[in-house]
């Protein structure tokens, strides 16, 4: 944004008209008009409410957030931004432990210098080298922007006092103010601390500070409107200035136009082209965002989110990782947090070796969650040339889905619920009996396998629970090549709108990938 002049006003002047404003009952979160384009959500009681809130920013360190060290601290409990000489560009501090979609965030911002100029901005993008550009909530100590949105290097959306919707074209209408400019001015607190919101629900965002809507923008450019991004804060070009941020809290929303899925990639394990989690997720991720609109997928890498968030609106997990007893789902109370999840009717897919769990500890949840799992000197991990595999029918998995042979660590002798009561084998495969013939062990067979030889074997599986969710399993996937198989793909892409409870296209997802696609993202082993 231009530069801005400095401005500053004395505390009485600003608390007086404060009290002028409430006389003539400026527009707040309590007004009709506020209820009526934000929501519910946003009405005064719950301004108060901190339900489904989780702090952000730890009050201590910047952990979780990465920025200029020459402009960036942490001071008295604060995030505190400064510049002590004129800087050339603007800078930004991110938040690196997730992104944001639909959300509320609250904070507490204070200016103390006689000039300053920042903003906090969401849903944007990385530019590299701390710069950011996207939505921004605006803030200054001049008179005319803070309260205002403000696209980062794109365009302005909204000054202080304003409603407005961007039209598809980009052409902007004004509707009926949210009230005076100027009266709304004086709600904010000179250089003092100041509670800002930020409620953002599909293109619709409304920003308030101290419990006064400062503007409301609907954003329905196609070409420039972003659905997701990172949060960041910033600090301005100019004379030097500094800002401070604490409170730091985020309330995820559910999404109202689509169902989100939730990718978690495991951290590095195996050889080159093997358990490429993290290459995995992303050409997952890429082929449902260009052909499967109904869903909006966000992945989190090497391991299990630092966001304490990432949950918190998802409809479908897909975990893509080490299992076994490793598995990071039964560290700490991560069994308890799924748990609570998948009652509260949240799908579940584990893929590879991700559907492995000791039987004492993540057996009987994995039983539960997904219909089945790898169960240590039950099941058997060999790799081998799958043919003439058997696919379930009618069921919207396989549509679309032709059967193919490939090769991969397909692994079988499953546990099961007692009669696979409940659980639908979405792939099955009759595996050579030389597989059957490893000496007892955690991996290489046992008597009851070796039995089996000819028998057919389910390779994935999937299960409508009780609490209303869906749950898959899914034992390929260790040979990151393999993605390259249109049907084995739209199995897996497939499965995951199932799972989030979204509608699948006749003919399934259709999708295709490249050799590029192949070696993006590959882990450095």
């Amino acid at each position: 944004m231009k530069l801005r002049r400095p401005f500053s006003k004395p505390l009485a002047i600003a608390f007086v008209a404060a009290i002028l404003a409430s006389i003539a009952g400026i527009t707040t979160l309590a007004s009709p008009a506020r209820a009526a384009t934000a929501g519910a959500d946003s009405a005064p009681a719950a301004a108060a409410d901190e339900t489904g809130f989780k702090p952000i920013f730890n009050g201590k360190d910047l952990k979780g957030w990465d920025g200029d060290p020459q402009h960036w601290s942490v001071k008295d409990g604060s995030i505190f931004g400064e510049t002590s000489t004129p800087i050339k560009e603007n800078t930004f501090l991110i938040w690196r432990q997730g992104t944001v979609d639909d959300f509320e965030l609250r904070c507490s911002y204070r200016i103390s210098s006689d000039w300053g100029n920042s903003g906090i901005q969401f849903r944007s993008r990385d530019m590299g080298h701390w710069g950011v550009n996207g939505y921004q909530a605006d803030i200054e100590t001049g008179d005319k922007y803070t309260g205002g949105l403000y696209d980062e290097n794109v365009r302005s959306l909204a000054l202080r006092g304003q409603t407005t919707t961007v039209e598809p074209d980009g052409h902007i209408t004004q509707g009926p103010p949210v009230g005076d400019p100027a009266a709304l001015e004086k709600l904010v607190h000179v250089k003092d601390w100041n509670d800002y919101d930020v409620l953002v629900r599909g293109y619709h965002m409304v920003l308030s500070i101290n419990g006064h809507v400062m503007c409301d923008v609907t954003d329905n450019d196609r070409a420039k409107h972003a659905r997701t991004g990172i949060l960041a804060l910033q600090l301005h070009v100019g004379v030097p200035m500094h800002i401070e941020f604490k409170n730091i809290r985020l309330r995820r929303l559910k999404l109202g136009d689509r169902k989100k899925v939730v990718m978690v990639a495991g951290k590095p394990s195996h050889g080159h082209g093997e358990h490429e989690f993290n290459a995995g997720t992303e050409l997952l991720k890429k082929c449902l965002d260009a052909n499967a609109p109904q869903v909006l997928t966000v992945v989190y890498h090497n391991g299990w989110p630092a966001d304490p968030t990432a949950f918190d609106n998802a409809d479908a997990i897909m975990l893509y990782m080490d299992g076994g007893p490793k598995h990071p789902v039964i560290a700490r109370t991560r069994l308890a947090q799924i748990d609570h999840l998948t009652k509260q009717g949240v799908g579940l897919l584990c893929a590879h070796f991700a559907v492995e769990v000791p039987k004492d500890n993540g057996g009987e949840e994995f039983l539960r969650w997904i219909g089945g799992y790898f169960e240590t000197n039950w099941s058997i991990n060999p790799t081998w040339n799958m043919t003439k595999p058997s696919l379930a029918q009618n069921h919207p998995i396989t549509r679309g889905v032709k059967p193919f042979d490939i090769k991969d660590e397909w692994y079988y002798h499953m546990r099961f619920p007692e009669d696979m009561k409940g659980v639908t084998p979405i792939l099955s495969a009759v595996p050579p009996d030389s597989t059957r013939n490893g000496p007892d062990g955690p991996y290489s067979g046992n008597p009851a396998v070796r039995a089996g030889k000819g028998n057919i074997e389910v390779l994935s599986w999937a299960v409508e629970r009780p609490d209303g969710g869906r749950g898959y399993g899914f034992t390929g996937g260790h040979y990151h090549r393999n993605w390259a198989n249109d049907d084995y793909r739209k199995l897996m892409l497939n499965a995951i709108l199932w799972v989030a409870k979204a509608e699948v296209p006749p003919d399934g997802v259709n999708s295709s990938v490249t050799s590029e696609d192949l070696k993006a993202n590959l882990d450095k082993k």
